[in-house]
């Protein structure tokens, strides 16, 4: 099984299933015929941009098509509560549970400026990939999260 084909088989899962956490999908993919590693499927949901979005009460797993970037921009934006850093890292807070998305949201800009995100439930920590932009770092942050 190769990348190209698991990515497929996982937005064809989501657009047919309603799937509220990873763990749902591994399921959902091993049903299939595919055995997955969890630290693969969590890259991939990263790759493909995959959001957890609330709906009537619950959480589902989206691949967000092209036509919502501003859109998702706008929520990703509402859901963070401050930026702040120091000389190596940034700091992200979000409301409860939403640092997930925002850090994924983060890694799908794929931005030079960024080495890498971890994502707590209310916290993300970004990475810089050189301590001398942490300034370019904060406000291309600012910039991707704004609600304007």
């Amino acid at each position: 099984m190769n990348k190209h084909a698991r990515q497929l088989k996982i937005r064809e899962l989501l657009q047919q299933n309603r799937v509220e956490h990873q763990h749902d999908l591994l399921r959902l993919l091993k049903d299939s015929g595919m055995t997955v590693a969890q630290a693969t499927l969590s890259r991939d949901c990263a790759e493909l941009g995959i959001i957890r979005s609330r709906t009537n009460g619950s959480y589902r797993m989206v691949v967000p098509d092209e036509s919502t970037g501003r859109i998702i921009k706008g929520l990703v934006g509402v859901e963070v509560l401050a930026v702040n850093a120091n000389e190596t890292t940034v700091i992200i807070r979000t409301l409860p549970g939403r640092a997930h998305g925002v850090g994924s949201y983060l890694d799908q800009l794929r931005s030079p400026l960024i080495l890498g995100t971890i994502a707590g439930d209310d916290t993300v920590l970004v990475i810089p990939s050189s301590v001398l932009n942490i300034s370019a770092l904060i406000a291309y942050i600012h910039n991707h999260l704004s609600t304007t």
